[in-house]
């Protein structure tokens, strides 16, 4: 892109952003130009570049029959559970197989531990992690009733599991009830709601969840939506700030057609994610 083509880009993403009402879950409605602002917590930006590779990397990547999982999208942290002793500390495994993100793996067991002290404490994780070799064969053995090409399915992120109950089955258990109530605190979703399956294109599955992050999942618990509809959300609204479990958070959502730049902080930790369809995300955390 030539240099006036990158200025005048730059320019209409920073003059076609909406102002938006916050949201907040668990906190006092923060207004832009509070006080808390003006005390000296207002964000200085920089531009840098994002390769068009971007859109297809990060926690938030949308993954069904329309957008599969890119090789560059797979979790980079991938291990195996049965392996690290400290992150299966109070729920079982269905066997020694379970793969997962590491960093998912930590924020299952710190969703567990709290649940343990509410007294539900029969957590098992009977699938994780499937790479693509894996989900053909599961494929071809199974058939399309009961499960998905390679690539298509969210198991092949190293982001999602099947969490279930060594009691019962999940639509009863005290712990499919507990994750329904709590799990957005720990960064997770129900990805196949029940009242949803027109959207997901997938049937109820009470035991399937896919872990975003914070703010991400408070807003699609606050508002019921699935990944399909919050990304969509995002795409329209372009900024939003949120406070979620007493933290301030902003969120950006750039279209990124090829090589793009776009804004992030010079003095807030920041992540950014595509959506593996055509734009990235930048959260802004606390």
């Amino acid at each position: 892109m030539k240099k006036w083509g990158c200025l005048f880009f730059i320019v209409l993403l920073v003059v076609g952003y909406k102002v938006v009402e916050p949201i907040v879950w668990g906190g006092q409605k923060q207004q832009e130009g509070s006080n808390q602002e003006q005390a000296g917590s207002a964000l200085d930006y920089k531009t840098i570049s994002v390769e068009k590779d971007q859109v297809y990397q990060g926690n938030l990547l949308l993954v069904n029959k329309d957008y599969p999982v890119h090789q560059e999208g797979v979790a980079s942290d991938v291990v195996n559970l049965s392996r690290h002793d400290y992150l299966i500390d109070g729920y079982a495994l269905i066997d020694g197989s379970i793969e997962l993100s590491e960093k998912v793996a930590e924020s299952f067991l710190e969703m567990v531990q709290a649940a343990n002290a509410d007294h539900v404490n029969h957590f098992m994780i009977n699938s994780g992690y499937r790479g693509f070799d894996e989900q053909r064969r599961l494929y071809e053995k199974m058939g399309s009733d009961y499960a998905l090409p390679e690539g298509y399915s969210e198991h092949n992120l190293g982001l999602s599991l099947d969490i279930g109950s060594t009691q019962m089955k999940m639509e009863q258990a005290p712990e499919g009830k507990w994750l329904k109530k709590n799990a957005w605190k720990y960064g997770f979703i129900l990805r196949y709601p029940e009242d949803k399956v027109a959207i997901t294109g997938i049937q109820y599955e009470p035991w399937h969840y896919r872990y975003l992050g914070l703010p991400h999942s408070a807003i699609i618990q606050e508002k019921h939506f699935t990944l399909e509809e919050y990304l969509d959300y995002l795409k329209e609204i372009k900024e939003t700030t949120v406070t979620a479990q007493g933290e301030s958070y902003r969120i950006f959502y750039y279209p990124v057609a090829q090589d793009a730049m776009i804004q992030v902080p010079t003095n807030r930790k920041y992540v950014i994610s595509g959506d593996n369809r055509e734009g990235v995300i930048v959260t802004v955390y606390p």
